[in-house]
């Protein structure tokens, strides 16, 4: 484990657990992409459509080609914003609360099969880690002085 760098743990484990989702999914005719944008929606209440990309970490060219998808395979309905004329709330129809569901219960039971592996303390080690690593990718804080590594 030496010789691997982090960036390397990082990508061929979500790879991995993106693996398990698209096998999870294909239970259900489904892939680990639109679960979590289902995840992403309010069932009750839907979600703007201006606040999904934010909360989904996505650019709006690949957020709007999973809508369209969403929409085309009757997961998802677009409506006018009552309290904002120029803007589209997403509802989740049947099929896509469903497929939520399915989506959630798959979560739920990796994320318990982690916990029963994992102590708590390690797990919170796990989330300090990516929490440090997201704020200094996030703040610009890593490639400021590129010479510590000449």
């Amino acid at each position: 484990m030496k010789d691997k760098t982090i960036d390397y743990v990082l990508r061929t484990t979500w790879l991995a657990v993106t693996k398990m989702y698209n096998e999870q999914g294909a239970k259900f005719d489904s892939t680990m992409a639109t679960g979590f944008a289902l995840l992403s929606i309010d069932p009750e209440k839907g979600t703007p459509s201006t606040s999904l990309g934010p909360k989904m970490g996505m650019e709006a060219t690949s957020l709007s080609r999973i809508i369209k998808n969403l929409e085309k395979q009757g997961l998802i309905e677009r409506k006018p914003n009552p309290e904002d004329g120029r803007g589209v709330l997403i509802y989740l129809t049947e099929m896509g609360k469903e497929k939520r569901d399915f989506s959630r219960d798959r979560v739920l039971i990796f994320n318990e099969a982690i916990k029963k592996n994992i102590s708590a303390e390690k797990i919170n080690h796990f989330y300090e880690v990516a929490e440090v690593i997201n704020d200094l990718i996030s703040n610009k804080k890593i490639y400021t002085n590129e010479s510590i590594l000449k």
